[in-house]
């Protein structure tokens, strides 16, 4: 039988990290090489971004894969999600 090699990793996370962010609203931007997610908690006509988060490609495509299995998880338990509407206001700078 081959040997399992898997190592448990303990991951520490402080209180502040561990009561989490709201966000409803996210914008993505990317290089060549890293991807970064801004999560904002936008109330017109003020906003302020929570959380930025920047992410190699790699990351980004299992993280894809890993939000389509567990949202087809949440459908199955709950019922069909449906796409929230486009915000009908424009956020963000104009020029």
């Amino acid at each position: 039988m081959p040997e399992n090699n898997q190592q448990q990793i303990q991951i520490k996370i402080t209180d502040d990290v561990l009561k989490g962010n709201y966000a409803n609203f996210m914008q993505v931007m990317h290089t060549p090489e890293e991807f970064v997610l801004d999560f904002m908690n936008v109330f017109p006509p003020n906003g302020i971004a929570t959380s930025r988060v920047i992410l190699s490609p790699g990351h980004v495509k299992r993280i894809i894969a890993a939000l389509e299995d567990n949202l087809k998880k949440y459908e199955a338990a709950y019922g069909e999600v449906k796409a929230a509407e486009a915000p009908s206001h424009k956020i963000g700078f104009e020029v």
